[in-house]
């Protein structure tokens, strides 16, 4: 009765074939780059540095993300260890893909001698829109979603279009029959979009200080990520403390006035990997804005100019480090 009405598979050219997860997820990462060229150009940075990025730091994404899953996945893989490759199949963990993208920008900044908090604090909204985009190859894929529930709650409580629940009725081991299940996908599409907003109005702020933004970016994914990762009967797990799992379950349990918690098989673990790392991102964001306000007696707020001391590789005229530093704690002794 249910069937999915799109083909994962695009178009075929003899044994090669393009996949929807894969045009989506190139999609997300054009839009994002023109959001962090866009937003580059106030600060003079030019759109070729962003290109140069994206170029660099997407296969370094693609490729942590990938070992991030299959580290944490290696029962499905170790009797097929070729399958490692089929990325296309879907398996890629947008934690591991932060990891890639950002030990890219951290090294590409410092090539260009661009402080590594100004230019992440730039890319966090690009960065958002392509998990927000990229969630949607997940749809493709039928994959990362929830546990069951009925068609009447998605469709007159929720409200969730028509194409999208008659592509949530999912037939797996678990549900050999099939069964309605919630579209994580696009709770954490619609989170990342209000998301945008939220830093898109931040970053317009007096206050805000250089590296806060990504800090924000952290705390505000993260929230929602460990809430929705709930949902899900596909997570990523290990067993570990009791008490952290019951801490983890005692923070998820105001859901449980909604939603059920999707299935977790205790002997697969007890403790969701997402959820942990959520947890951790959340604390060591928000410890990292009180340290650097404490500590830090000449900030650099977000609307400050952005420098670089290798303005040779850019072909920029701008000031060096120590004169717009010292210009600004003249300034600030002045007032």
């Amino acid at each position: 009765m249910y069937t999915l009405a799109i083909d994962p598979v695009v178009f075929e050219i003899g044994p090669l074939s393009v996949r929807w997860y894969g045009l989506i997820l190139g999609l997300g990462a054009l839009i994002g780059l023109i959001v962090q060229s866009q937003e580059g150009k106030r600060f003079g940075i030019k759109p070729d540095f962003f290109m140069d990025l994206l170029l660099i730091g997407a296969p370094s994404a693609i490729i942590v993300a990938r070992i991030y899953y299959v580290a944490f996945s290696w029962e499905d893989y170790k009797d097929n260890p070729l399958d490692v490759f089929k990325i296309w199949e879907g398996g890629i963990a947008i934690y591991g893909a932060i990891i890639g993208a950002f030990l890219c920008g951290i090294i590409y900044s410092k090539y260009k001698g661009y402080s590594f908090w100004r230019i992440v604090d730039i890319s966090v909204p690009g960065l958002l829109v392509g998990q927000l985009i990229g969630r949607w190859g997940n749809f493709i894929n039928q994959e990362a979603y929830g546990g069951p529930v009925s068609e009447e709650f998605l469709r007159n409580t929720l409200f969730i279009p028509k194409f999208i629940v008659d592509n949530m009725f999912i037939v797996d081991s678990a549900f050999p029959e099939g069964a309605f299940r919630h579209p994580a996908f696009l709770y954490e599409s619609l989170w990342c979009l209000v998301g945008l907003a939220v830093l898109c109005i931040l970053r317009r702020q007096k206050f805000l200080r250089a590296g806060e933004l990504m800090a924000a970016y952290f705390i505000w994914y993260s929230i929602g990520r460990f809430f929705i990762e709930g949902l899900r009967t596909d997570s990523l797990a290990f067993i570990g403390p009791s008490w952290l799992a019951d801490v983890i379950n005692g923070l998820w349990s105001p859901m449980n006035g909604v939603f059920d918690p999707g299935y977790l098989d205790p002997s697969y673990g007890n403790i969701r990997i997402s959820q942990a790392i959520a947890l951790l991102l959340i604390i060591g964001a928000i410890i990292f804005i009180i340290v650097r306000r404490i500590t830090i007696k000449v900030p650099v707020y977000y609307s400050d100019p952005v420098i670089t001391t290798r303005p040779e590789r850019n072909g920029e005229q701008v000031a060096s480090v120590e004169e717009t530093t010292s210009k600004k704690g003249k300034e600030k002794q002045d007032k």
